[in-house]
């Protein structure tokens, strides 16, 4: 009898699991709270071994024409400029791709959800929003209300949440979110000022430290984007503020005339990891089993590789063997969360944001001694890149 699971969430994780799983025979229902596919701006950083794992799909192609290759990517000093730039080609032979693609979310996004709507295994269903979790021995049960019809209840052999922070899943299977939220709310603003005009030694990636306002420049193929931090006081309305944001703009190259703004989006940003991410047939991934700063673009890339190794679980639990399958796979991405991108995404934030002036010119001068030596900065890109933390993990059992 064909196995059935339920996926609660229709971001990238979510269909990327949806993919694997119909891939494997597996029927998939997704119930998405939306009701069309959600264009989030907050994610557009693909690492070489998300990209080496979409092949499969067939999309990387149409990411690379639709988004931009990032060759390397630095550490800047707002007064002082370049502190390091690292060099992704270092990692030729380790990827298909030794490079980061910017690339917004959604684009990816919109391609599997093409590929899946002709899937006959896949259902899709949006404006659906689950509001009761539960389950017995043999199967999940939910229970999804929308705004045009009355409830419906939707049964499966297993159930994945990639439902996001607030998720369900997460608190039906009784999971604590330990973690803090950061003081300050980030403001990413979308413009089409070339910042490069202005720092021609500029990469598309650039973190630009500073004790009293730093912030973050990533080009995509139409647009620069522009992360700052912004006083967490602030209202919704007040942070994204159109004419806060220009002024914002401004203090990183002031110009006679305004900066042409096309897209503002503020968040409050957690750090925080679930206690646990499986419980009987229902396990939790991306979002829902951990957050993280931006600072590194590790949180979507994480789900995407949360997603592959739990699509293998599930059909090795469905095929009951080994018994622990799903313990593996919580150990493993746990680990990853907590050990690797938790602590990068920090120290990175410590880096840009550091008022201290010896840690400060500490921080800087190791970093100039990792890219000068072509061992410990290519070492430094496979952990940066994610690349080291797949191979570990693979190891734990």
């Amino acid at each position: 009898m064909q196995k059935h699971v339920l996926i609660i969430g229709a971001g990238p994780v979510g269909l990327v699991s949806a993919s694997l799983l119909s891939e494997k025979g597996i029927s998939v229902t997704m119930l998405e709270t939306a009701p069309s596919l959600p264009h989030d701006l907050r994610a557009s950083t693909f690492h070489p071994p998300t990209l080496d794992m979409l092949d499969r799909f067939g999309v990387v192609p149409a990411m690379i024409e639709q988004g931009l290759i990032c060759p390397d990517w630095q550490f800047r000093d707002r007064t002082d400029g370049v502190v390091a730039t690292f060099e992704l080609g270092l990692l030729k032979g380790e990827t298909n791709h030794p490079y980061r693609l910017q690339c917004e979310q959604w684009r990816l996004g919109e391609m599997l959800l093409e590929r899946l709507q002709r899937n006959p295994l896949v259902t899709i269903v949006f404006g659906a929003k689950v509001t009761e979790l539960q389950q017995t021995d043999n199967e999940v049960i939910a229970k999804a209300t929308f705004a045009d019809r009355t409830p419906e209840t939707f049964r499966a052999d297993f159930c994945i949440g990639a439902d996001g922070i607030g998720s369900i899943a997460r608190q039906t299977i009784g999971a604590e979110f330990a973690g803090r939220t950061i003081p300050e709310i980030f403001l990413t603003i979308s413009t089409t000022f070339d910042f490069s005009q202005i720092m021609p030694d500029v990469s598309n990636i650039a973190y630009i430290s500073d004790p009293t306002q730093w912030y973050v420049l990533i080009r995509t193929a139409k647009v620069w984007r522009a992360l700052f931090p912004v006083n967490p006081e602030l209202n919704d309305e007040a942070v994204t503020d159109p004419e806060a944001a220009r002024q914002l703009l401004q203090t990183v190259w002031r110009k006679p005339e305004p900066y042409e703004v096309s897209h503002r989006t503020g968040y409050r940003v957690h750090e925080r990891v679930a206690s646990y991410y499986t419980k009987g047939r229902i396990a939790i991934a991306g979002d829902a089993a951990h957050v993280n700063n931006p600072l590194g673009g590790m949180g979507l890339n994480g789900g995407i590789h949360d997603a592959f190794n739990l699509a293998s679980a599930i059909e090795a639990f469905f095929n009951k063997e080994p018994s622990d399958v799903l313990g593996r796979y919580e150990r493993q991405r746990r680990k990853v969360a907590l050990d690797v991108v938790q602590q990068t995404t920090l120290r990175n934030r410590a880096i840009l944001n550091t008022q201290d002036p010896a840690a400060r010119t500490a921080y800087y001068d190791e970093l100039r001694r990792t890219v000068a030596n072509e061992a410990t900065h290519k070492e430094y890109l496979m952990r940066t890149s994610m690349i080291s933390s797949l191979r570990d993990v693979a190891k734990i059992d």
